[in-house]
């Protein structure tokens, strides 16, 4: 079952005497956080403010934090998204919903493992499956046969090389 929650980014510091909070955020971009009016820490729905993008990071005033000191509380916190207010491009997953997919030959039907982690390099995204032995595949359409997150699982092409426990 999907979290109806995604964690989005970490509060890492104030910016200025307002209650300001930086966030790094862990998604494609920080234009992506601000599309949201809400975010959750630790469960708990906050309203945002304002949110603007600043190096690479975003700047946020958030509902009741008035102060320096309001802010420095929330330090460390991670904060995450509603997913029902989210729509992506076709194709396109949810690293949280990748991981633990299994992971099968699309030639054999060789169980190979599960979706350890998700590499995120500027060219594209690379899956890291555990099992038996470890691979680095690609996540582009020449690799991937299939991905069902539904169902639970992700078909892929192997290629020499793949394999990174040789």
């Amino acid at each position: 079952m999907k979290h109806p929650f995604l964690e989005a980014g970490q509060i890492v510091n104030t910016h200025g005497i307002q209650g300001e909070v930086k966030i790094v955020p862990w998604c494609d971009t920080p234009e992506f956080l601000c599309q949201f009016d809400t975010f959750y820490l630790d469960g708990q729905p906050i309203r945002v403010r304002s949110m603007r993008v600043h190096k690479g990071n975003v700047l946020a005033m958030l509902e009741g934090v008035d102060s320096v000191n309001a802010a420095m509380a929330l330090k460390g916190k991670t904060i995450s998204i509603d997913r029902s207010g989210v729509v992506l491009p076709e194709g396109r997953h949810f690293i949280a919903d990748l991981l633990g997919l299994e992971v099968i030959d699309a030639a054999t039907g060789e169980k190979l493992g599960t979706v350890a982690d998700v590499l995120t390099p500027p060219a594209h995204e690379v899956y890291v499956v555990r099992g038996e032995h470890e691979y680095m595949i690609p996540a582009v359409d020449e690799f991937l046969a299939e991905t069902n997150v539904e169902a639970g699982y992700i078909k892929v092409r192997l290629i020499e090389g793949m394999r990174t426990d040789v």
